[in-house]
C-alpha cells in the first residue's frame, strides 16, 4: 500500500507542476523545451466557448457572437441574457473538460477568445479584469492536467475578416481599413503579454486568427501589422512563441517571409483538401525557406478517415497540430456533442422564420436548458472521433465500437471502428474540396465515418438506421457468439424497391444465401424479414453485411437461437447443481450476459444486489423449462440510471435456486 501511495505522490508532483521558466521555444524546424528536447504539440481547440459560432449552436442567420447575443437578448431581455451566458460559459468548458482532454491524449489546448471579453469596443486601453480572470482560471486547470496553452485572438477589433468567426459587422474586415483597430489590437496584446510574460504553461500567442484582407490590401499589410505586434510584445515578453497565420484563412503566406523574430512559427489551417504530402508542400517549402517551425493550428470538420490520414501526413512531416473542436451541439465531428431539445428546436425554428415567437418564459427555459446540457456529463462522447485522431493503426486494424453478442440484436450503426475497406466500405467517405459539398455521412447522425446514418423513427428496431446505400457497400461487426447452434436472422429494414438484396458472411465465409428484401413501399415503412436456419460457432467472429443491390434502409439484425448445440449448454451448466451460470464478459463496461436454466418453471427472476445487499435491479424473462436461456444487464438500476463502478452480486430467486455469483462493473 505504501508503494502505491508513494507512486501517487510522485505522479501528482509531475502532474501538477511545471519546471520554473520551462518555456517552449523554437529551434530550426522544431519546438523544444528548456533542455532543447523536441516537443511535439497535439492539441485541440475550444471553439464555441468564448467565441460562440452559429453553426456550432445551429443558430440561423449571420451567426457571429454579437448577432447571436442580439437574438437571445430580443427574447430574454438583458438581465436574463447575462444569466444565460454565465450558465453557458460555465458548462461549455469546465475543469472536467480539461481533465478529459488530457485523458484523451492531447497535450495542448488552443484558447480562442474575443477581444471584447478583455476590452470594450470603443474604449482602447480600458480592460475587463473579469475577462482576464476567465483566462487565469483556464490556465490553472491546464497546469493541473499538464496541458500546454496557446492563446488565440479569434476575433480582433474591427474584424480580421468580414465573416462571423471574427465577430465582424459582416461587411468589411475593418481591422485593415481603420488604423484605430490595429492600434487597439496592439494595446490588447501588450496587456496580455504584461500579464502572462512569465507563465511557462503558455506556449505562445496566436496573434490574428484567419485574416482575410479586403480588396486593395495585400500580404504586405498583414506582415506590417504582425511585425508591429511582435515588436511591441517583445518589449515586454521575450519568452513566448509568436504564431503567424497567413492570409485567406491562414493559407496564403506569400510576401510574409523572411522571418522577423527568432522565436516565431508559421501557423496554417487545413480544411476540405487532399490529405497527402502534396497538399501541404507549399508550407513545407516555407519552413525550409525560413527555417522556423510549422504549426497546423486548426483542422477538422470532416470524416474520421480524413482525420486519420491528415494527422499521419502532418506527423510524418514533423508538423505539430491542433484539432477543431472539443464540443458542439448535435454534431459528429468532435469528441463531445450536446443534444438539441425539442424546446430549443422551437426557438431555432422561430429564428429561422418557421415558427411563431415563443414567450419569454418558454424561451428562457429552452435556452437555459440548452446551456445546462453543454455540461460534459450530459454530452455524448464519440469514441470513433478520438480513435481516428490518435490510433495510428486505424487504417489497418479494426476494433469493436460496442460489445456485440449473439444471441441478440445488433444495431447496424454499431459496426466496427476503423478505416475504409477495413471496418466498412462506403462510396462517399470524406470531403477533399472546399468549393463543392461532399457529405460523408448524409444522415449526419451518430458516427463520423463514411457510413450514412440517420434516426430511424422505428418503434420496434434500433434508433439509428443505415441509409443512402449504394451497391457493393458493406459493414463489419466483431461479435461474440455465446451459444453455438442454429439461428434465425431477423432483418429490420425499409425498402423502396423490389430489387433490394444483401448477403451475410461470417469470417469471410458465406453465412446466408442471397437475400431479397421485399418492397415495404417506403423508405421508413419498417418491416421484419426472417431468414431461417444458419449455424453459428461459439466465440469471437467477424460478421459482414454486404449490399448487393441498393434500395433499402436497415437498422437492426437480430440473431434468435433456435436450437443450441448440446455441448454448448453443458459448458455452462452441470445438471442438477448449478442453475445460474457465470456472467460474461466479467468484468464488463456496457453490458453483461447472465445465463440460467430452469427445470420446473417458465419465468425467471434474477435479482442484482450491491455489496451492501441492496436490491439494484430485477431482470425477469419468460423462458422454457429445461432450456438454457439468458438475460442481459446494462449496468442500470430499476429507474434506468447507470450505477457506479464496483462489485455486484446476482442470484436466481426461488426456493431451489439460491446460488449467488459475483460480477464487476467498470464504467
Amino acid at each position: 500500500m505504501r508503494n502505491k501511495i508513494n507512486a501517487l505522490v510522485i505522479f501528482s508532483l509531475f502532474l501538477f507542476s511545471f519546471p520554473a521558466n520551462a518555456f517552449i521555444k523554437t529551434q530550426g524546424h522544431n519546438f523544444v523545451d528548456e533542455n532543447n528536447n523536441k516537443v511535439f504539440l497535439r492539441g485541440i481547440g475550444l471553439g464555441g466557448w468564448l467565441v460562440p459560432e452559429g453553426y456550432m449552436l445551429h443558430i440561423p442567420g449571420f451567426g457571429s457572437p454579437t448577432s447571436i447575443r442580439a437574438l437571445i437578448a430580443d427574447l430574454l431581455g438583458e438581465a436574463d441574457t447575462q444569466e444565460f451566458y454565465s450558465i453557458y460559459e460555465a458548462n461549455y468548458v469546465a475543469e472536467v473538460d480539461i481533465q478529459k482532454i488530457a485523458e484523451m491524449g492531447f497535450n495542448s489546448v488552443r484558447l480562442p477568445f474575443n477581444y471584447r471579453m478583455l476590452s470594450p469596443e470603443n474604449q482602447p486601453g480600458v480592460f475587463f479584469e473579469e475577462g482576464f480572470q476567465v483566462i487565469d482560471t483556464f490556465i490553472e486547470w491546464c497546469k493541473k492536467y499538464n496541458l500546454y496553452v496557446i492563446l488565440d485572438m479569434h476575433a480582433c477589433p474591427g474584424g480580421q475578416n468580414n465573416g462571423n468567426i471574427s465577430d465582424s459587422d459582416g461587411q468589411v474586415a475593418r481591422l485593415w481599413t481603420q488604423n484605430k483597430n490595429q492600434d487597439n489590437t496592439v494595446l490588447i496584446w501588450k496587456k496580455i503579454a504584461e500579464r502572462y510574460a512569465n507563465e511557462s504553461i503558455i506556449v505562445g500567442y496566436d496573434l490574428i486568427n484567419e485574416p482575410v484582407l479586403p480588396s486593395g490590401y495585400t500580404n504586405v499589410n498583414l506582415r506590417n501589422l504582425l511585425v508591429r505586434l511582435t515588436n511591441e510584445i517583445r518589449k515586454i515578453d521575450t519568452n513566448h512563441v509568436l504564431f503567424m497565420e497567413g492570409n485567406t484563412y491562414a493559407t496564403d503566406f506569400n510576401q510574409l517571409p523572411p522571418a522577423w523574430d527568432d522565436n516565431m512559427a508559421w501557423s496554417f489551417h487545413k480544411y476540405w483538401s487532399a490529405t497527402d504530402k502534396a497538399s501541404i508542400q507549399s508550407y513545407l517549402n516555407l519552413r525550409q525557406q525560413t527555417n522556423i517551425p510549422l504549426w497546423m493550428g486548426e483542422s477538422g470538420e470532416n470524416s474520421n478517415p480524413w482525420f486519420n490520414s491528415t494527422i499521419k501526413t502532418l506527423e510524418d512531416n514533423n508538423i505539430s497540430w491542433c484539432w477543431w473542436t472539443h464540443k458542439k451541439i448535435a454534431n459528429t465531428t468532435n469528441p463531445y456533442s450536446a443534444e438539441i431539445t425539442d424546446d430549443y428546436q422551437t426557438v431555432l425554428d422561430y429564428w429561422d422564420g418557421n415558427g411563431s415567437r415563443p414567450t419569454a418564459a418558454f424561451a428562457k427555459n429552452a435556452l437555459f436548458t440548452m446551456a445546462e446540457n453543454l455540461a460534459l456529463e450530459k454530452c455524448t462522447f464519440l469514441p470513433d472521433v478520438v480513435d481516428a485522431i490518435f490510433n495510428r493503426d486505424f487504417p489497418v486494424k479494426t476494433k469493436p465500437y460496442k460489445e456485440l453478442t449473439i444471441p441478440g440484436a445488433i444495431a447496424c450503426a454499431d459496426y466496427d471502428m476503423g478505416g475504409l475497406n477495413r471496418a466498412y466500405y462506403d462510396t462517399d467517405y470524406q470531403q477533399t474540396r472546399w468549393d463543392e459539398s461532399q457529405p460523408w455521412n448524409t444522415g449526419g447522425e451518430y458516427r463520423n465515418d463514411g457510413v450514412d446514418i440517420e434516426m430511424s423513427n422505428d418503434a420496434v428496431g434500433s434508433p439509428y438506421s443505415v441509409g443512402w446505400i449504394e451497391n457493393g457497400e458493406w459493414l463489419n461487426y466483431t461479435v461474440t457468439v455465446t451459444r453455438a447452434g442454429t439461428y434465425n436472422i431477423n432483418f429490420r429494414y425499409a425498402a423502396n424497391s423490389a430489387d433490394a438484396k444483401l448477403q451475410m458472411y461470417c469470417n469471410t465465409s458465406q453465412l446466408t444465401d442471397l437475400i431479397n428484401l421485399p418492397n415495404s413501399n417506403g423508405w421508413y415503412n419498417w418491416r421484419t424479414f426472417e431468414y431461417e436456419n444458419v449455424h453459428m460457432d461459439a466465440g469471437v467472429q467477424t460478421l459482414t453485411m454486404k449490399v448487393i443491390t441498393s434500395g433499402f434502409n436497415i437498422n437492426q439484425v437480430e440473431f434468435k437461437l433456435v436450437k443450441a448445440d448440446q455441448t454448448d449448454i453443458d459448458d455452462y451448466f452441470v445438471p442438477g447443481r448449478f442453475q445460474i451460470g457465470s456472467n460474461y464478459p466479467n468484468p464488463f463496461n456496457r453490458t453483461t450476459r447472465i445465463p440460467f436454466k430452469l427445470e420446473d418453471r417458465a419465468l425467471a427472476n434474477i435479482n442484482i444486489y450491491d455489496v451492501n445487499g441492496r436490491l439494484i435491479r430485477t431482470l425477469s424473462k419468460a423462458t422454457v423449462a429445461g432450456i438454457a436461456d439468458y438475460v442481459d444487464w446494462d449496468g442500470a438500476d430499476q429507474q434506468n440510471r447507470r450505477v457506479s463502478s464496483g462489485v455486484y452480486f446476482y442470484r436466481l430467486e426461488g426456493d431451489k435456486y439460491d446460488t449467488r455469483r459475483k460480477m464487476t462493473l467498470i464504467q
